[in-house]
């Protein structure tokens, strides 16, 4: 009906997507998935998981671990955490031995079983023997503090894509969802493209996937409408270049902490001299060194080093820097990428940026 045309203005927005699974705390997560592993074996090995476990194990995890009435004292949680990590390590150095059948080791959940054990416990050697001769280990359970990033950790032993994520007033464990339409006004909005990910994966890192989807569906755009996270200066100089999209929205604001008070500069306020090179203040002060530099990511960046003399004296330092041994120190993209972000800042300042 002539609805969807290439080098239109379609926008891309991401939400949250739950996993159909019930969200445990750890303590019962964890006995939740030696639990599923035990019955995993069982389906393909049962005579030979009949000869692992002590009989104590069928009462302890014979049910769903949300149906068991977990240790409410913290001495008492803490020792029941100890427990299943040492039947959890049992249960997996069994299914090294020679014995053990290989279509029970090479189950999925045996993964998963690993995987959450080297998240949420440490196993450390013991210098006290055993009786047969081998060294003792022990077993203790992490604390929070000590667990490894999110994006490492599985949640349920019956999804192992699904992830936590925190994203401003919402919590969630599934996936994310980033879903483009277009935006016409004078045609109806009609989904393009989804593209889902885990919900640990940031937004911008998917921005040129979208983009690539819709040029293989030959539905490429002319502005692509996207919010901040979406959006990066190495973003916005890729999509005009190679597919030709400008995009469009709001840029992300600085997380540097001396752009958080009220009144702090910003980096508009600031001069660059790409000719020098050198980078400018708002009280005229010029920049001592620039230097080129990576970001953590691996990203080219250049580095503007204020004298540390011109910082301490100037009257507006607290607006400006919280560094106290040295002076002012600006991370700054290649000049392509930065004359790139500044245009789109000032077009989304503009009459017709607000009004877009």
């Amino acid at each position: 009906m002539g609805w969807l045309k290439a080098r239109g203005q379609p926008r891309t927005d991401s939400t949250h997507v739950l996993a159909a699974l019930r969200v445990l705390h750890r303590l019962a997560r964890v006995a939740e998935t030696l639990r599923a592993a035990l019955n995993a074996v069982a389906t393909v090995a049962p005579d030979w998981l009949q000869t692992v476990p002590p009989l104590a194990w069928y009462d302890r995890y014979g049910r769903r671990i949300e149906d068991v009435r977990l240790p409410p004292d913290k001495a008492e949680r803490e020792a029941y955490a100890q427990m299943v990590g040492e039947d959890g390590f049992h249960f997996l150095d069994a299914l090294e031995a020679l014995e053990a059948p290989q279509e029970a080791r090479e189950l999925p959940i045996l993964e998963s079983l690993r995987r959450t054990w080297q998240r949420h416990y440490e196993r450390t050697r013991d210098e006290a023997m055993t009786a047969e001769g081998g060294a003792k280990r022990r077993v203790r359970f992490k604390t929070n503090q000590a667990l490894s990033p999110a994006a490492e950790g599985l949640e349920s032993p019956y999804d192992a894509e699904a992830r936590y994520r925190h994203k401003r007033d919402t919590t969630w464990t599934g996936s994310m969802g980033h879903v483009s339409e277009t935006c016409e006004p004078t045609a109806p909005h009609l989904l393009t493209h989804v593209h889902t990910t885990a919900a640990t994966v940031q937004e911008a890192p998917c921005t040129t996937p979208m983009q690539q989807a819709l040029l293989d569906k030959e539905l490429p755009p002319r502005e692509h409408c996207v919010e901040a996270a979406s959006r990066s200066a190495e973003l916005l100089v890729h999509s005009r270049d190679a597919p030709g999209i400008i995009l469009r929205g709001p840029t992300r604001p600085s997380q540097g902490g001396q752009m958080q008070g009220a009144g702090a500069y910003t980096f508009e306020p600031c001069t660059v001299d790409w000719e020098q090179p050198e980078g400018g203040c708002p009280q005229g002060k010029r920049s001592a060194s620039w230097q080129a530099s990576l970001t953590p990511d691996g990203h080219p960046s250049i580095i503007a080093s204020f004298r540390r003399q011109d910082c301490h004296a100037c009257p507006a330092r607290p607006l400006c820097t919280q560094a106290q041994p040295q002076g002012r120190r600006r991370r700054l993209p290649p000049q392509e990428e930065y004359e790139a972000l500044a245009a789109a800042r000032a077009w989304y300042a503009s009459e017709e940026g607000i009004e877009r």
